[in-house]
């Protein structure tokens, strides 16, 4: 397995560019299967759950050509399979995207149940509710949900639990249903926006994204159009804490600043100096030690659970003492056990982590769990004195574009080895 192998112990400094956000990309690929003509899409970052989606589409007869500015063209017409195989929905919990598009536009389904998550439990069973109110006949047996149904019909659809992909699921699938559909507790994220506008682009009628109440009024087509996937907030709040936990700066361009209220507050109560243009992020630490911060992860617009791991990093050499309280997941500080080989000083109690911030960490061998987890240590890694090498970095290529390029601009002392 390939490593991550930082250099740490020095500020960063410069400017770096935001990829596009991979949790709008997904659905918006997914989206393409409701389409009756082909469509393109534009600011596609290249990450491996990205070829993953293509993938699983191809495997169903879409068709792609990807420009050298990855833009990706997709043509649906060709789609005759309907079939989500779990080879592929079980390396991408995303990949339960497709039921209500397929549900919707061809009247069938097969898909893979996405199994279990290292990070905790996510069940589809809203989603499999949702389109049941929708009209859907659906069975689970054998590991897949199996749906059918004629034409979808309007309902409305309340939501037990915000969750964002079973609300883009549902959003989808009542595009091309007749009559109106209303999800109430909707998920209210920004990559949920993005997938309404999109597919209000394509001809939907979809109101209220952003908000608890989310109201789609069905349509009999689709048709093609062009959309530029948003930047990558996670990313962008990443790149951030990058600069904040080695008290540096950090110049980023291409962000958008308005879906990161939460992360931003926290880092200047972390004492970082923040400069917000329409499309652009500047910190200064000015060569400060970041200040512990206290913080709760909960549903957008509270403070993200995807930089819950990332802010865990940044408290472990913070001044004082930080906690943090995971809401969202029952199972995401694996990655404590770790920052503990480079010295930190973290205890976790149930829910919540209490760091004490140390004045200096050591590199270590050390080993990333998930995604986000893989960011929080190659973070540590950053500040660490020493060398840190982070396995299993597969789990990065997942969520960030080129991620040791993008460090590297910023004066990182960072690369991969091969496995």
């Amino acid at each position: 397995m390939a490593k991550i192998v930082i250099s740490g112990g020095e500020p960063l400094n410069g400017e770096v560019w935001i990829s596009g956000a991979k949790n709008a990309v997904l659905p918006i690929l997914a989206s393409t299967l409701l389409c009756d003509e082909s469509m393109s899409i534009g600011n596609v970052p290249h990450l491996h759950d990205v070829t993953t989606t293509m993938e699983l589409l191809g495997q169903m007869g879409a068709q792609f050509i990807i420009d050298e500015r990855m833009k990706i063209h997709v043509d649906p017409r060709h789609t005759h399979n309907f079939h989500a195989p779990y080879d592929l929905v079980k390396t991408m919990r995303a990949s339960i995207l497709v039921l209500g598009p397929l549900v919707a536009r061809y009247g069938e389904a097969h898909v893979s149940l996405p199994g279990g998550c290292a990070i905790g439990s996510r069940p589809v069973d809203l989603h499999i509710r949702g389109l049941q109110a929708l009209g859907a006949e659906l069975v689970v047996e054998n590991g897949y949900i199996h749906a059918k149904a004629k034409r979808l019909k309007g309902a409305r659809v309340g939501m037990d639990l915000v969750t964002v992909t079973g609300t883009e699921n549902i959003m989808m699938a009542a595009a091309l249903a007749s009559g109106t559909t209303v999800i109430e507790n909707a998920a209210q994220e920004p990559e949920v926006v993005d997938l309404a506008n999109c597919l209000n682009a394509m001809g939907a009628q979809v109101s209220g994204a952003g908000t608890n109440t989310i109201t789609i009024q069905g349509v009999e087509r689709l048709h093609g159009t062009h959309y530029d996937v948003l930047p990558d907030r996670i990313e962008t709040g990443t790149f951030l804490v990058a600069g904040a936990i080695t008290s540096g700066r950090v110049l980023l361009k291409k962000a958008r600043p308005n879906t990161l209220d939460s992360v931003l507050s926290k880092l200047e109560q972390a004492g970082a100096h923040l400069n917000v243009g329409e499309d652009t992020i500047e910190l200064d630490m000015r060569g400060n030690r970041p200040k512990a911060v206290t913080l709760t992860t909960a549903p957008y617009p509270a403070f993200p659970t995807d930089m819950q791991a990332q802010f865990v990093a940044l408290n472990t050499v913070a001044e004082g003492v930080g906690v943090v309280t995971e809401t969202v997941f029952e199972n995401r500080f694996m990655h404590v056990q770790e920052l503990q080989r480079l010295g930190a000083d973290i205890r976790v109690e149930g829910n919540t982590a209490i760091i004490r911030g140390v004045p200096e960490m050591t590199g270590a061998p050390i080993m990333a769990t998930d995604l986000r987890a893989s960011a929080c240590l190659v973070l540590a890694g950053l500040v660490a004195k020493g060398d840190t090498t982070v396995d299993r970095v597969y789990h990065i290529d997942r969520g960030y574009e080129c991620i040791e390029e993008k460090l590297g601009m910023l004066g990182a002392k960072i690369r991969r080895l091969p496995s």
